[in-house]
């Protein structure tokens, strides 16, 4: 599936669900939807990203061991290609924000998953929680307030039997290059490797 499809998906989830946001600009996505051109800027033009790890509170004297352990051992990852073959809904921990995302259940997976294993040995080095017991590898497009999982679900579901109508051998539904990791810590991004186009 291409980026123009990925934006036909969401305009059709913003139909089937209401109330919902896009990720990272907050702005109401039926609304989106209305200007095309804005849509495409900002649903096609942004780069995703999968988290390695779940949100933490970091010691301030946690900050410089964390990030030297991640770049000693994630530096040197190689670029492969994430396939995200199924769309989902998932609710946060404090149930303040469900999210309507594609998981990747191919391609990419384990890879992922070893990033995942090695973030989570440095977080239990420090003392902190580790990333969900079975992670689910996923980039997030939509946002809404609260558990709605109950309306999310459904929509996923729907967008899912679509893909495999239209494309009933099971292909992926979007696919994208590994292409780096970043370790976000309050407003700061500490760039921890960095793969060349």
């Amino acid at each position: 599936m291409t980026r123009k499809q990925l934006s036909s998906s969401m305009k059709i989830i913003s139909s089937l669900v209401s109330d919902l946001y896009v990720i990272d600009v907050d702005i109401a996505l039926n609304e989106l939807c209305k200007d095309d051109e804005k849509f495409e800027q900002l649903i096609l033009g942004k780069e995703f990203h999968i988290s390695l790890g779940r949100p933490v509170p970091i010691k301030v004297h946690q900050i410089d061991s964390i990030v030297a352990m991640l770049r000693q051992r994630l530096q040197f990852q190689r670029r492969y290609w994430m396939e995200f073959n199924k769309w989902e809904a998932f609710v946060n921990d404090e149930l303040t924000r469900s999210f309507l995302s594609l998981e990747v259940t191919g391609g990419g997976l384990l890879e992922i998953t070893r990033q995942i294993c090695i973030v989570d040995e440095i977080y239990r080095l420090h003392g902190l929680p580790e990333f969900y017991k079975n992670p689910r590898p996923h980039i997030s497009l939509a946002w809404a307030l609260g558990d709605v999982s109950n309306l999310l679900k459904p929509a996923a579901e729907e967008l899912n039997k679509l893909r495999n109508r239209a494309s009933p051998s099971g292909r992926h539904v979007f696919t994208c290059k590994f292409s780096g990791i970043e370790c976000r810590i309050g407003k700061k991004s500490y760039t921890i490797c960095k793969l060349a186009d």
